[in-house]
């Protein structure tokens, strides 16, 4: 575990340095109001194991809402440190990979003590946008080395004032349908495999 408290995974190829960021504010309603949503455990347990999966450096769960933060810090405790941690080692390693944090600035902050770098904020969306790269790109811009920040948005996705802050924006996924409304669980399993799939062989 380094300084910061981000646990380092083994295997991992040293070039890449991919986190995930589950955002809880700023995000919209429906209605296109910005708001901050509840946090949904699921999408830790997933995101968490997605990540660990894919050898991530860490999972930023963010909100602002105290109530929020210590139902994670609950749910966290028994998988890492309670009887969850006995009963399923499994789920232990995957939970250990997730960090809470009251805002993003937070959270980057930290891969900032870790890295000793500014790490690029990619943000995702189900809608299209300007000026998106490409996952060969996004790719590409992992293998130099420089640490990525990778956002997903919950609710009906990132206020646009949050999009318009990133560094870049990912282009969206798309099926053959017309239908494109993921669960944030799913939505990161796919982004994920298109970036890390070949970069975590263990040695």
């Amino acid at each position: 575990m380094s300084a910061s408290g981000i646990r380092e995974p083994s295997g991992l190829t040293a070039a890449v340095s991919l986190y995930l960021a589950l955002v809880h504010y700023p995000v919209t309603d429906k209605n296109g109001a910005t708001i901050a949503s509840a946090v949904t455990p699921i999408d830790v347990h997933d995101l968490a194991r997605v990540a660990k999966t894919y050898g991530l450096k860490g999972v930023f769960v963010v909100t602002p809402l105290e109530d929020q933060r210590r139902i994670i810090k609950h749910l966290v405790a028994h998988w890492t440190k309670g009887y969850g941690a006995q009963y399923n080692p499994k789920r232990r390693e995957a939970l250990e990979l997730i960090v809470l944090e009251a805002t993003f600035e937070a959270a980057k902050a930290r891969i900032t003590q870790s890295e000793g770098a500014v790490p690029r904020v990619v943000t995702t969306s189900a809608k299209a946008g300007p000026e998106t790269v490409t996952f060969s790109d996004l790719k590409q811009g992992l293998a130099g080395g420089r640490p990525h920040l990778l956002v997903l948005g919950t609710a009906w996705g990132l206020a646009s004032q949050f999009m318009d802050g990133a560094d870049a924006r990912l282009e969206p996924l798309a099926g053959p349908a017309r239908y494109n409304h993921l669960s944030v669980r799913a939505a990161a399993a796919i982004i994920v495999d298109r970036l890390m799939a070949g970069s975590n062989k263990m040695g």
